[in-house]
């Protein structure tokens, strides 16, 4: 008779055949042959029910051990720079087992990457496996963001992305990090849907209370993987960072330079002065001098700095923190440009003359000491007659010049016409405990207008000067829009009375002009959001197709290189083409110049996505103790599931569902972003006027549900689709699908034929 193996012995097998684990292979060892193999099967069967051992396509293995090969992420270096990785896939009801991994150079394998690779097990008590890798088979993982729901087998995810709301996974018991039910987690997936459905996944994080204040840009941060803290070895190199000296700079301490930034600003990267020039030939011309924090001295090419700063692009901002690119002890010290501190610059000295028109310019590495760092507020009360202590003994010398330069630059900008949007940009202002205090819309100042001047002209002398010396760099492209986006706002103007020049090259003065014939008009917002939405989006790239959007043939950013990788960019290929240094663009800086500028093309425009779910969550939070209040509004976006509405109040996003329109069916013209009422044949399009009221707010999505009460003043039925449609009753859904599913079936029998 033949002897069926137990399951210990059945799991030690496998432990010493990782290799050959098919049930043939176990069958085949114990000798278990005829009828006797269908008593295996139910053991096995029973084995992997139980969670003992798991089959993987025809083979069994031990879920406490790793396969021979295996897919693993690589984790960060230690300290003696031995590279450690963990398993992508782990059920065991252990810790998850320590993995060294031994790499060859040439493997080049940093943390986050996925390798498959060769795995066995060591005696060694320091750690569990050893790895050899086989080839890289993936990038980084995305993070999964949710709450976390506590279940018999383990728990699920409930996702906090508006997009991914109607998803779960799955989280065996094994893989939930003792996570407590209703608790923010990140997660990863670990592999396809099982026997129920829904794809599995593990906690690698757990974040706490969703409710919390101040979890709302976390959970942002987490979602769109926005790194939020710095390897050790990238704060090494900040925490040893020295002052530049005098070296090789020109000496501008004595000049009185000065800093105006928000209120709350904790870094200063760009400083100004305006002298009236006394050249004879250049009558009521003045000197405008920007001077930028010389980051480049600090983070070098090649450097943990340098790749850090490349892999974020950009800081990002929220309400309640910033995540910069760069270490506090450079963004917030050595490369701020702080009040009567010795600071390292590139400076540009520009010369204009008496209409705003640039003569010439002139750049320079070299250190400066600001004289005062003012907020735009207290430069426009200063300007307006109301000077503080701080301002009073800086009018006549520093401010009052920065005013007349203003004065000629905004002259040349009325024949330069950029696009002149008026969009209120909203700020959202915290408690002391991180809860929603206020929404109020930010004041527009000439001060905020003077900096922006003097920055538009540095960065255009910055990309003249580097294509004068012949020097690769970053332009910021901003290309004119699509023959089709054109065409619709023409529709949309058309239809609130106004006119869009047609038939010939488009230029920007064209689009100020639409913009003009709205203002005062009940189509000013409409007209300006539907311009806005016309645009492409700005991007950078190594050759020149122009800046649309500004009116500008060559622009570069070079004036906020502590928050934009693309500035210090700019500010090598300066130090190359005037030789100021050897820390000027790397021969790796230029041949990967394309691939840098997509990676922070992509950057920026995470962080503007995770900018805005982030105030889209404050702003739910905020107005979920008003629900069931009613809000005036403007439709801004028309689809064809419903509409999105713009709330005066707030500028809050809310979306009235199509079944929630009206007591009628609603025909989606995507030609002409419309809503049109089957029976009514009312038309709904964007910047209409609305009355709705909050159904519903969801702060941990960001969502806002509405019900339309008015259109343009006129009241709309209530009851939803199904409910009632006038005079003919209620529709019967399962009526017209199946008509409509019969006249399916005819066209296709016609087709057969």
């Amino acid at each position: 008779m033949t002897q069926i193996p137990s399951r210990e012995q059945i799991l030690d097998w496998l432990a010493d055949h990782p290799g050959a684990s098919s049930k043939r292979d176990i069958a085949k060892a114990f000798d278990v042959k005829g009828a006797a193999k269908i008593e295996l099967k139910k053991i096995l069967r029973a084995m992997q029910d139980e969670g003992v051992i798991e089959k993987r396509r025809r083979s069994f293995r031990d879920r406490s051990t790793l396969p021979p090969v295996s897919v693993l992420e690589v984790l960060r270096a230690d300290s003696l720079g031995d590279l450690w990785a963990r398993p992508v896939e782990w059920d065991g009801d252990t810790a998850e087992p320590l993995i060294l991994v031994i790499s060859k150079p040439a493997d080049a394998l940093g943390a986050g990457d996925r390798i498959l690779a060769r795995v066995a097990p060591t005696p060694d008590a320091q750690y569990d496996y050893e790895a050899r890798p086989i080839r890289k088979i993936g990038v980084a993982r995305h993070a999964i963001v949710g709450i976390f729901r506590k279940t018999a087998e383990g728990g699920r995810i409930m996702p906090i992305d508006k997009k991914s709301s109607d998803k779960e996974w799955r989280v065996p018991a094994a893989a939930t990090d003792d996570a407590r039910d209703g608790e923010l987690v990140e997660a990863e997936q670990t592999g396809p849907k099982g026997r129920m459905g829904l794809p599995q996944a593990r906690v690698i994080a757990r974040l706490g209370d969703p409710s919390a204040p101040r979890a709302v840009s976390l959970i942002a941060i987490h979602q769109h993987d926005i790194p939020d803290d710095f390897p050790d070895a990238v704060v090494a190199e900040a925490d040893a960072a020295q002052p530049a000296d005098l070296t090789g700079r020109e000496d501008l301490t004595h000049m009185p330079f000065i800093t105006i930034d928000p209120a709350d600003a904790r870094d200063h990267d760009d400083a100004c002065l305006v002298e009236y020039d006394d050249d004879p030939d250049n009558e009521d011309g003045m000197l405008i001098w920007v001077a930028i924090a010389d980051v480049a001295h600090y983070v070098t090419p090649g450097s943990q700095l340098d790749r850090e700063a490349r892999k974020r692009g950009n800081s990002s901002y929220f309400p309640d923190r910033v995540v910069p690119m760069l270490p506090d002890v450079l963004s917030g010290d050595l490369c701020s440009l702080h009040e009567g501190v010795t600071r390292a610059v590139i400076a540009v000295r520009m010369k204009i003359d008496a209409d705003g028109n640039k003569i010439n310019h002139r750049f320079s590495r070299a250190l400066i000491r600001s004289a005062a760092s003012l907020s735009y507020e207290q430069v426009q009360a200063a300007q307006d007659g109301a000077p503080d202590a701080q301002c009073e003994p800086l009018m006549d010398d520093v401010i009052a010049p920065c005013y007349d330069a203003f004065a000629a630059l905004s002259r040349a900008r009325v024949i330069r016409q950029p696009l002149e949007l008026d969009l209120p940009e909203r700020k959202i202002v915290l408690s002391d405990d991180g809860k929603v205090a206020s929404i109020q819309f930010k004041d527009r100042l000439d001060a905020h207008k003077l900096i922006e001047e003097f920055m538009v002209l540095a960065n255009v002398a910055a990309a003249e000067e580097l294509e004068r010396l012949k020097r690769p760099l970053l332009y910021r492209v901003h290309e004119e829009p699509s023959q089709d986006k054109l065409e619709n706002l023409r529709e949309v103007a058309v239809a609130s009375g106004f006119t869009l020049a047609k038939g010939q090259v488009l230029r920007t003065s064209h689009l100020n002009h639409l913009l003009e014939q709205a203002v005062g008009s009940e189509f000013n917002e409409l007209i300006n959001i539907s311009t806005l939405r016309t645009m492409t989006q700005a991007y950078y790239f190594p050759k020149n197709f122009g800046h649309f959007g500004l009116a500008l043939r060559s622009y570069a950013h070079f004036t906020s290189p502590i928050r934009r990788y693309s500035d210090l960019i700019v500010h090598r290929a300066l130090i190359s083409g005037h030789r100021w240094g050897d820390d000027g663009l790397s021969d790796w800086d230029i041949e990967n110049l394309e691939e840098t500028a997509k990676q922070i093309s992509d950057t920026e425009r995470r962080s503007m996505v995770a900018e805005r779910d982030t105030t889209d969550r404050y702003l739910a939070a905020y107005l979920s103790e008003r629900v069931g209040n009613e809000f005036r509004g403007r439709v801004s976006g028309v689809q064809k599931f419903g509409l999105f509405v713009r709330l005066d109040e707030t500028g809050a996003d809310g979306l009235i569902p199509i079944r929630s329109v009206g007591r009628e069916y609603f025909h989606f013209d995507g030609d002409a972003q419309m809503l049109i009422g089957s029976e009514s044949r009312v038309q709904i399009g964007v910047g209409q006027r609305v009355l709705v009221r909050l159904a519903e707010a969801t702060p941990v999505t960001g969502g806002l549900m509405l019900d339309l009460l008015e259109l343009d003043g006129k009241a709309i039925s209530q009851g939803g689709r199904g409910k009632g449609r006038g005079k003919g009753g209620p529709r019967k859904i399962g009526a017209y699908k199946a008509k409509a599913k019969a006249k399916t079936r005819t066209v296709q029998r016609r087709r057969s034929k």
